[in-house]
């Protein structure tokens, strides 16, 4: 069987990227930190293992911004666009959904929601922080 690859890229094309296989998980994000670095009130993200995630084109161009030990945030210096956000305490990276084409996004969950700017009413459930198993406490809370 073909394992299945879908390629990304920044904003201006100077940055290239595949995933391949499936992705781990794949929601939308409500916290403070994604909303300031995406400038909009929810991201939509993809997770992937290291191994499924390759830079093909333009790794030199990759500027990367530290807030804090959890997210390595990667972009692109030539554009500003965002790429994706290393996250080495869950060993997994979150590909910018909207940079990859034809990825049939199909989210599950919405995670910090507590910390929403607009509510979303669509029937995913809504955790109050993250899932246990990406070391959250695991509380839904209401829509």
């Amino acid at each position: 069987m073909v394992e299945k690859k879908i390629k990304g890229k920044c904003f201006c094309g100077a940055v290239e990227l595949e995933v391949s296989g499936e992705p781990v998980a794949m929601g939308y994000c409500h916290c403070k930190d994604c909303a300031a670095w995406s400038a909009t009130p929810i991201n939509s993200y993809s997770l992937w293992k290291p191994d499924q995630v390759k830079i093909k084109k333009g790794i030199e161009d990759i500027g990367i911004f530290y807030k804090s030990s959890h997210s390595r945030r990667k972009f692109c210096k030539k554009c500003g666009g965002h790429l994706l956000n290393d996250h080495p305490d869950s060993d997994l990276v979150d590909v910018f959904a909207v940079i990859l084409k034809n990825l049939d996004f199909k989210p599950s969950i919405h995670v910090h929601y507590d910390s929403r700017t607009v509510s979303v009413v669509d029937g995913l459930p809504k955790f109050k922080d993250l899932p246990k198993e990406f070391n959250g406490t695991g509380e839904i809370t209401s829509e």
